[in-house]
């Protein structure tokens, strides 16, 4: 699994424990997620270009390292997207926030969109796509070819969860884009499901269950 990136932290694999277990509440489960993308951005962004600026500490002028949080775009794909969107926002605040729109079809599993809004100037900017769920792949290939129109300097794919299937559809249609993930679970299984995942993310965040 090449251009793959697990995110082992301990931090973050105890918290993405709590997450699974069926018990855990709606409310607990939201916090987990904002807790877990907080930690995972500092991976996502390790690679983030910087430039020195000038300053005053209290005791005298220095260059000092800043990034510019305003040329990063995280993109949320919608719904479930926004659990990881608000987590990372707290990290980069500056960034921007583009929206993608897909829905899957439950009886072809595809995807389908339905919305899609981006900052203006794409070409000059570093994009990084949330979803808690990289399953079947489909609606993340969806998502990732359409940013392609706008022709950003990167893209990066963010998620919780994914599993060998997931990989291999979103490696086969985009091989440049990296993924970022906390888990690689074992399968799907035949309603497009992550085993042993976590369930339904979107209704786990949302309480639409």
């Amino acid at each position: 699994m090449s251009n793959v990136h697990l995110v082992d932290h301990p931090l973050v694999q105890h918290k993405l424990t709590l997450m699974r277990r069926k018990e855990a509440s709606t409310n607990s489960f939201r916090r987990l997620l904002n807790e877990i993308s907080m930690l995972m951005a500092y991976e996502v962004t390790r690679d983030m270009a910087m430039q020195d600026i000038e300053i005053e500490t209290p005791l005298e002028t220095m260059h000092a390292k800043v990034i510019d949080g305003k040329k990063v775009v995280l993109v949320s794909i919608l719904r479930a997207g926004t659990g990881i969107l608000d987590g990372m926002l707290s990290v980069i605040p500056g960034a921007r926030v583009g929206h993608i729109g897909l829905y899957r079809d439950p009886k072809t599993l595809t995807a389908v969109e339905y919305y899609f809004k981006m900052p203006g100037g794409m070409e000059e900017r570093d994009a990084i796509v949330v979803d808690p769920m990289l399953a079947t792949g489909n609606s993340a290939v969806a998502a990732v070819e359409r940013l392609k129109e706008l022709n950003p300097k990167s893209i990066k794919f963010v998620c919780l969860l994914t599993c060998p299937e997931g990989v291999k559809t979103m490696q086969d249609a985009h091989p440049d884009v990296p993924i970022y993930t906390a888990a690689i679970d074992r399968e799907l299984n035949s309603h497009g499901y992550i085993l042993p995942g976590l369930g339904d993310a979107g209704d786990r965040i949302f309480g639409t269950k």
